[in-house]
């Protein structure tokens, strides 16, 4: 009778070892899958970072474009002014020399 007691344990064993080979297979497997998804995540995160790279610096060179052009303005805007007043002084003196009154107002 132990012959006929050993084989159902060998069986056992047997059925047992590969059970747990099907899981080490698997353990595996969801592991070279975790592996790759974590390569393609450390992947994307590289090519974040290089796209956020770039962007800061086409800020930074927009920024200053921008400081450039506000500067440009101004000066336009200041000597827009310039031209005004003095168009303005301008007319204000040849109003004076045409005006009827002038004659008037210079006695």
């Amino acid at each position: 009778m132990a012959p006929s007691i050993a084989i159902p344990a060998a069986a056992q064993q047997t059925k047992g070892e590969a059970a747990l080979r099907r899981r080490n297979g698997e353990l595996e497997r969801e592991l070279r899958e975790s592996l790759e998804r974590e390569e393609r995540t450390r992947a994307e995160l590289t090519r974040a970072m290089e796209r956020l790279m770039v962007t800061e610096e086409a800020e930074e060179r927009l920024c200053f474009q921008l400081g450039e052009l506000e500067a440009e303005a101004v000066g336009q805007a200041r000597e827009y002014r310039a031209r005004i007043m003095e168009l303005m002084e301008q007319l204000a003196g040849m109003t004076r020399q045409t005006s009827p009154f002038s004659s008037l107002i210079s006695q």
